[in-house]
């Protein structure tokens, strides 16, 4: 009896914490989202009406975030280094991936070490020390060669190098976990058979791959369009997405707009984490 008492306590428990945990992690998201639609000035109740203002509204004070040219220009930026990223990620992730499953070289536990760092490096420290290194090197070449290099300063290209420095290693790990999967006999069939290596990469290897390609790209584009901390330090005038929501809330205040902005990326952001899931799974028979 006392047993079943204790199960039931227990479980009781452990509902609860569940409960109070996703209540946590969900109360902020709901709340940044419902303001989004408040007929108000501010992100902040009471409750004045449901509007769609905040995206499609032409006119101030309640300029929606689809005639924002400001975020508008931030998402395309966001855009444009989140997909340069992912593309560079995927396919460094890929070289890695037949880097360490598929051959045996000196030191290959130790640069498998190397290669997982800077997931667990601080975002701002890894942003400094990008930023300092760049700038170190560019204006070494310039003050002895007289050569600008314009992609080591702050700016797009240096804050894709930042992001790729890190990201890679996501994609890596997504793409690897694939690759251990793969049942090389497949492969060696095929050769036996007559086909070339580069065949048997294109046509067997690749394809079984696809998925965690794939997904580690979203992965990649997902990680790389909210990166706040090492973007801050090698921005330049193109500001992503994050540097103009935070620039706007440092010099205005939160803003129904900006919430407005926030549920558009949750909505974003949940719809691809969903199609990474589904095109990770397995097929019946595959």
């Amino acid at each position: 009896m006392a047993r079943n008492g204790n199960n039931w306590a227990f479980l009781l428990g452990y509902r609860a914490y569940v409960l109070a945990f996703f209540l946590f992690l969900a109360a902020p998201l709901v709340s940044a989202g419902t303001f989004a639609f408040n007929d108000s000035l501010f992100p902040a109740l009471p409750w004045q009406g449901f509007t769609l203002d905040w995206f499609f509204n032409d006119t101030e004070p309640k300029l929606g975030m689809f005639h924002d040219r400001r975020l508008l220009r931030g998402l395309y930026y966001s855009f444009i280094i989140a997909i340069a990223v992912a593309a560079l990620s995927v396919f460094a992730g890929t070289c890695n991936a037949f880097l360490f499953v598929r051959r045996e070289f000196p030191a290959k536990n130790f640069l498998y070490i190397v290669m997982i760092v800077p997931l667990v490096i601080p975002g701002v420290i890894l942003g400094i020390s990008i930023l300092v290194l760049a700038s170190s090197v560019a204006n070494g070449l310039e003050d002895r060669y007289g050569l600008e290099l314009e992609f080591l300063r702050p700016g797009i290209l240096l804050v894709v190098l930042g992001q790729f420095s890190f990201i890679t290693t996501i994609a890596s790990l997504v793409i690897i976990a694939r690759l251990k999967k793969f049942d090389a006999a497949m492969e060696e069939a095929a050769l036996n058979l007559g086909a070339s290596r580069a065949r048997v990469l294109m046509t067997i290897t690749l394809p079984f791959l696809r998925p965690a390609m794939i997904a580690g790209g979203i992965v990649a584009f997902l990680v790389s369009f909210e990166n706040f901390n090492t973007t801050l330090f090698l921005v330049g005038s193109e500001a992503p997405l994050t540097i103009t929501m935070f620039d706007r809330m440092a010099k205005v205040g939160s803003t129904p707009v900006l919430n407005a902005v926030s549920f558009f990326l949750m909505v974003g952001s949940g719809l691809l984490a969903l199609l990474s899931i589904l095109v990770q799974r397995d097929k019946p028979g595959g």
